[in-house]
């Protein structure tokens, strides 16, 4: 409209605008800079809040007992002040309770119950409670993990079939990849030998040739893996 040659003050009564608003719109040179931000204007009181919230939250609802003690304390508040914010207080719905991520519900399901804190374990029972399925799976990961703790290899076949029986997507693949190997796993499961110590020096060795590739010959490495292998021992 002001490119076909209109005024700013027929503009506005075209629009039914105010003046200022169609004289902001005119002369922002993006959409960004019609945009006002309401911004709270700052207040005497803004630095007693949350004492007034925490007092609230306590119990203490009284206007002229919590103005009562800002003014003990010399605060610059009026007893308007401390009535309108009490009444927003009041008038507050409670916050929701947050909603535990996928990452807590792994913790809480994977780790030992003795290790979770009062919280956790109300949390957990809570998103078992909303969830059969999950309140399923937990049970099943639980028994896994005293399989684990206690080397109880033998009752793995029998925690597979119920796994099998229960149809929970993610876990029962992981239940029935298991039998590919069975015989491995359970003995990984039931014997106290352990491989790890020479998957942690075949890691080594690797990291070691990755390092030196390409930079070093055959003497340098074979040094640096004597030199790795005396430390070690």
């Amino acid at each position: 409209m002001l490119a076909q040659g209109h005024s700013r003050r027929a503009i506005a009564r075209h629009l039914g605008w105010g003046l200022n608003t169609v004289l902001r719109y005119a002369n922002a040179a993006r959409w960004q800079d019609t945009i006002r931000e309401n911004q709270p204007r700052p207040s005497r009181l803004d630095p007693y809040k949350p004492y007034l919230e925490r007092r609230f939250a306590e119990g203490c609802t009284s206007v002229t007992r919590l103005h009562g003690e800002l003014a003990a304390e010399q605060a610059p508040v009026t007893y308007g002040m401390v009535r309108a914010y009490i009444a927003a207080l009041r008038g507050a719905p409670a916050a929701p309770p947050r909603t535990p991520t996928v990452r807590q519900v792994t913790g809480w399901l994977t780790r030992p119950p003795t290790t979770l804190s009062e919280e956790d374990r109300t949390g957990l029972k809570e998103v078992l409670a909303r969830c059969p399925e999950l309140d399923a799976a937990a049970g099943h990961v639980r028994d896994f993990g005293g399989i684990l703790t206690d080397r109880l290899g033998v009752t793995l076949p029998a925690w597979i079939n119920a796994v099998d029986a229960s149809r929970l997507p993610g876990l029962t693949g992981f239940a029935l990849h298991l039998r590919r190997d069975l015989d491995a796993v359970t003995a990984g499961l039931t014997l106290d030998w352990s491989s790890g110590s020479i998957e942690g020096a075949v890691s080594r060795i690797k990291k070691i040739k990755r390092q030196l590739y390409g930079r070093a010959g055959f003497r340098l490495r074979r040094k640096m893996l004597l030199t790795w292998a005396d430390g070690a021992r």
